[in-house]
């Protein structure tokens, strides 16, 4: 069994179960060694999981499906492992958009429509989790996302400072960056990411398809140490207090301790006077709930590629998925952390428009969409 794991992660809350399993020592635990690797952007991320720099990594889920796909670049055969986390991702937008009256999708939707300029909103990555959230939010208050304002792609660390220096109107982003952009002032959160589709997935354990396929033991170990790792974080406040110390380091997220540790928590400050203690905060567990590479979660993302011209026909959704989304690995792994592990291999969720997102008939759901035309996102296009 391959015994050390080259693994990168991104300066975010929720790299935590990968951070954590090391200091904890679960990764040797289940015979294996974590090699970390600090990211600095989710392209490089990508290209350094592809040339085989890293073996494994924390890393969108959005992202994988896009390389599965050859979405902006050659196309590779990928692997989901497992979900690291969900919720705890927000949109932030300006302090002169919240002086302007704008607290919400609909008042940012007038605000479009009245200004001279267009604005510009940041996510991290072209087929991220990031950008699908913000242009279905933006869709959803009206707000086309390709035609009626324009979009950066800024890595999620210079987002609050983006924002401040007034390069960006606003951006959807992990935790802690919202919450730092609200901290100084320079902007405020108008929707966070369960807001959009409560318990949605968030990060994923990804590998190519190689890998796991060349290594199955020492991904069963992998997953095993997460879920352990998983679990302790949501155990307790104490755990979570431990695991933002861990993470405030510089050789981590590199962020004040208390700019992690409030939304961590679930405790959230708008930046306009709202306080509140979240209902679907961030998890990295939920009684393995939130670890479940559920089959329907990949294939949202992939109507959602679809639906923005990302993707210019219709994939096998299931299919694709499940050949993606490692299950049976997954269950493996789960025996041997003790987790149990959900027998559907689809969810259903209401998301912010109320429709229902179940996996079912994903070319329905598509189309359902009032503006759901496919068309592309990059000005050449973009490749199959």
């Amino acid at each position: 069994m391959k015994t050390t794991l080259q693994a990168g992660f991104m300066p975010l809350t929720d790299c935590a179960p990968l951070i954590m399993a090391s200091v904890l020592g679960l990764d040797e635990k289940h015979g294996i060694k974590l090699a970390l690797s600090r990211e600095h952007s989710w392209s490089g991320m990508r290209d350094r999981l592809l040339n085989g720099s890293l073996d494994v990594a924390h890393v969108l889920y959005g992202l994988v499906y896009g390389v599965e796909m050859g979405i902006g670049t050659r196309a590779v055969p990928m692997a989901v492992l497992m979900n690291l986390s969900r919720n705890g991702q927000a949109i932030t937008l300006s302090r002169a958009l919240g002086e302007a009256g704008v607290t919400d999708g609909a008042a940012l939707a007038v605000q479009v429509r009245r200004s001279r300029r267009r604005f510009t909103f940041a996510h991290t990555f072209p087929t991220g989790n990031h950008a699908m959230f913000l242009y279905y939010w933006l869709a959803a208050s009206g707000i086309d996302p390709l035609r009626d304002v324009q979009m950066a792609t800024v890595p999620p660390g210079q987002m609050a400072a983006s924002l401040a220096a007034g390069h960006i109107d606003g951006f959807c982003a992990g935790e802690p960056w919202g919450a730092r952009a609200v901290l100084d002032g320079s902007g405020f959160t108008a929707a966070t990411s369960q807001d959009i589709w409560p318990d949605h997935p968030g990060k994923a354990l990804g590998a190519t398809a190689a890998f796991a396929d060349a290594h199955p033991q020492a991904c069963r170990a992998l997953v095993a140490a997460l879920l352990e790792a998983a679990r302790w974080i949501d155990a307790s406040p104490l755990h979570r207090d431990a695991t933002a110390e861990v993470l405030a380091s510089p050789a981590y997220v590199d962020a004040g301790r208390a700019t992690i540790a409030a939304r961590l928590h679930g405790l959230y400050d708008d930046g306009l006077g709202r306080r509140w203690q979240d209902p679907d905060p961030l998890r990295f567990h939920a009684g393995g709930e939130a670890n479940f590479p559920w089959l329907s979660d990949g294939m949202w993302f992939m109507t959602q590629h679809r639906r923005w011209g990302l993707l210019r026909e219709d994939p096998d959704y299931y299919a694709t998925a499940a050949r993606v989304n490692r299950v049976g690995l997954y269950r493996e792994a789960a025996v041997l952390a003790g987790v149990a592990a959900p027998a559907a291999l689809l969810r259903s969720s209401v998301l912010v428009d109320g429709r229902i997102w179940n996996g079912r008939d994903p070319a329905a759901y598509i189309s359902s969409f009032a503006n759901g035309a496919p068309r592309p996102v990059f000005g050449h296009g973009a490749p199959q």
